[in-house]
C-alpha cells in the first residue's frame, strides 16, 4: 500500500525540542500508512498565525500544556488563517500524566479520523 499525504504539520508547543521529539515519534509510528511533514513549531500563541501563513500546513496540533480556552484560540486563529486546515488540541495534561508514550497513542488512534474528515 502506497502511505498518504504528504501532509503538512505544525505544532504549539511551549517546548519545541518536546514537540519535534513527540511529533517524530509518532510520524515514525505511521509511516507505513501517512507521510507526514513536520514543517514548524509556535511555542507562543501571537507565532500561530505567522506560521500558519509562511507554511500553510494541512493539519495543526495544540499541545498538552495550554489550557481549553488557550488551545481553542489556537485552533480559532489556524483554521481563520488556512481555510480547510483541520486541527486538534492534546488534552490538557496528557504529556504531564502519560508521558511522550501517552501523546503518540493519543495521536495516533485519532489521525485518521481527523484528516480523513471532509
Amino acid at each position: 500500500m502506497v502511505p498518504k499525504g504528504p501532509y503538512k504539520l505544525c505544532t504549539v508547543n511551549k517546548v519545541p525540542e518536546r514537540a519535534k521529539l513527540v511529533v517524530g515519534r509518532f510520524i515514525e509510528s505511521v509511516k507505513d500508512t501517512y507521510i507526514i511533514v513536520h514543517a514548524e513549531n509556535a511555542a507562543r500563541l501571537e507565532d500561530v498565525k505567522p506560521m500558519c501563513e509562511r507554511n500553510h500546513p494541512d493539519v495543526l496540533f495544540a499541545a498538552s500544556m495550554w489550557t481549553q480556552e488557550e488551545s481553542d484560540e489556537i485552533q480559532r486563529i489556524a483554521r481563520e488563517t488556512v481555510p480547510g486546515i483541520k486541527t486538534m488540541a492534546i488534552p490538557q495534561g496528557l504529556q504531564a500524566e502519560k508521558g511522550p508514550d501517552g501523546v503518540v497513542e493519543f495521536l495516533k488512534e485519532r489521525w485518521a479520523g481527523l484528516i480523513e474528515l471532509s
